[in-house]
């Protein structure tokens, strides 16, 4: 089952590539207290047309190259 996640796009510099940060939130085990966490995915986008900001769906692929295994399916939220 493929994974789909929700992220910000943070850069778009690369051709057919954009930056993906997905933010998750957990509990810290012995403080009790919510921690927010993020990472970053290489994600291939072959025509929409994405800026920073942008919200997007991106879901686990096949490896497309060497950092790459995911794909942008759909925008969430447009930045204005």
């Amino acid at each position: 089952m493929a994974k789909s996640l929700v992220g910000e796009v943070v850069s778009t510099k690369m051709q057919k590539t954009v930056v993906v940060k997905v933010e998750r939130k957990i509990k810290h085990p012995f403080y009790r207290k919510i921690i927010t966490r993020h990472k970053k995915y290489k994600v291939h986008n072959e025509d929409l047309e994405l800026k920073q900001g942008d919200m997007v769906v991106i879901k686990e692929t096949r490896p497309l190259s060497k950092e790459k295994h995911f794909i942008v399916t759909e925008k969430v939220k447009v930045k204005k």
